[in-house]
């Protein structure tokens, strides 16, 4: 069976129209019963969100069919996503839900799922979810003396709180740092300030007054420039800007510049490598960083294992090789030694603690070396094309003129009709012309 419903992170659409409506969540969520109530245990189930409107329909929807099933239903209300895949090893769930669509505007929203190790599912799970969604049955409908009870858990934003910090070094407190946190209006609006500041930061919020439309607008870890502008204004140390959900990192040193995900997972990679911690001295990356974070792992003696885009196949290929360290460009950045999935506070508390280490400048940190010129472009195209002679033998020709000094990405979107054109290299002005070339070949062609 092809997964319809799921993607590459979960179920994700339009609010109020296929499949973001309560007839389908009510739908997923009594799939999902059926599939993880195993045993004769009284089942629970966890359900956060973050701040979208959206979630006030969903967030019913879900609990209704989790208690149809039999399933008590514990509401974390808003909370960050990693924060709920740690809430349900915790509170030893059986399946845990996040609503959200992540650093999509308010008008879209999600249903991410994990298992009860905190885990988002695999794709064979997620086949069997969408399978008992088509077959139905209400065979497995509980009695009305075994149907599940909703409650909330009114300190679950404390127990987040406590768990995070607790991942900062021992002895070790950031006084003396001035930091922005620009928390996107979304799922972290709380419990990011709080972190930074009980660790002894002087914390300058943004974006903290969420009204259920104003996630991601014009803020967050996706358009950091107003964190980056909250930095120069406040002559801060450093700025932290978080997307929807909390999962997705982008940082700014002192001077207002961008430190992306890769400079943030060669920091973090060297320290703990020095320390001992990085398991098999390698990390994880996506086929999208730049080759200048491979040349300098290189230099550092640490591997860098590469995988398609999307944080889930980052997490396979963290244990598939044994990593604790693995990431995106984008700013997931996964530490296993804590957390199951992406997590920016926890990603930026490992930051800052090289920056109060070291007692330097974020500038003189974060920046441990010069990324390559890469060059991105999207064509209207289906993924057939890839495979007809035109293209190839502009490829080919492309790949003959970098002579080995970069690399060139072809890949078709996961969401969208496109094909990516990526390259990237050491001569600017070659890499931004085959990146041109290619992606006329494949108009040509498809038109």
């Amino acid at each position: 069976m092809i997964r319809k419903l799921f993607g590459t992170d979960g179920i994700r659409g339009r609010a109020n129209q296929e499949p973001m409506t309560a007839e389908t969540a009510l739908a997923v969520a009594m799939a999902a019963a059926g599939l993880f109530r195993r045993g004769e245990h009284r089942h629970r189930v966890v359900i956060g969100k973050d701040t979208r409107l959206s979630g006030y329909l969903l967030e019913p929807a879900l609990t209704a069919g989790f208690i149809a099933k039999g399933m008590d239903v514990i509401l974390l209300g808003p909370l960050p996503t990693p924060a709920v895949a740690m809430l349900t090893r915790s509170l030893r769930a059986d399946l845990g839900v996040m609503i959200s669509a992540s650093h999509n505007p308010y008008q879209d929203n999600g249903i991410k799922l994990f298992g009860p190790d905190g885990s988002k599912l695999s794709d064979e799970l997620e086949r069997q979810i969408e399978k008992r969604m088509i077959e139905g049955s209400k065979d497995d409908h509980a009695p009305a003396e075994a149907l599940g009870r909703a409650s909330r858990l009114d300190d679950s934003i404390g127990r987040y709180v406590e768990y995070v910090k607790a991942t900062f070094p021992n002895g070790l407190r950031l006084d003396g740092l001035k930091i922005v946190v620009d928390c996107a209006n979304g799922a972290a609006y709380k419990v990011a300030p709080e972190v930074l500041w009980e660790l002894g930061a002087e914390v300058i919020p943004i974006a903290v007054h969420p009204d259920g439309r104003n996630i991601n607008d014009r803020c967050g870890a996706t358009h950091p420039e107003l964190m980056q502008e909250a930095v120069l204004l406040h002559q801060a140390d450093v700025g932290i800007a978080l997307d929807g959900d909390a999962d997705r990192l982008i940082m700014a040193d002192e001077n207002g510049q961008r430190i992306n995900g890769d400079q943030l997972m060669a920091l973090i990679a060297q320290s703990w490598a020095k320390a001992g911690r990085l398991k098999n001295n390698a990390i994880v990356a996506t086929v999208m960083s730049n080759l200048g974070l491979e040349r300098f792992l290189k230099s550092q003696n640490i591997a860098l294992y590469r995988t398609p885009v999307g944080d889930r196949y980052v997490v396979e290929g963290m244990r598939a090789q044994n990593c604790n360290v693995g990431g995106e460009q984008s700013g997931h950045i996964v530490l296993s030694d804590y957390s199951t999935t992406g997590d920016a506070l926890i990603a930026a508390l490992q930051v800052l603690a090289v920056i109060r280490e070291q007692n330097r400048k974020a500038s003189k940190v974060c920046n441990l070396f010069k990324p390559l010129p890469q060059f991105l472009s999207n064509v209207k195209a289906s993924a057939e094309i890839l495979d007809r002679p035109t293209i190839r033998a502009a490829i080919k020709n492309a790949e003959n003129k970098l002579n080995g000094s970069g690399r060139i990405l072809i890949r078709q979107s996961g969401t969208e009709p496109l094909i990516r054109v990526m390259a990237e290299g050491d001569d600017e002005k070659l890499v931004q012309s085959l990146v041109s070339e290619i992606a006329t070949a494949i108009k040509d062609e498809a038109a």
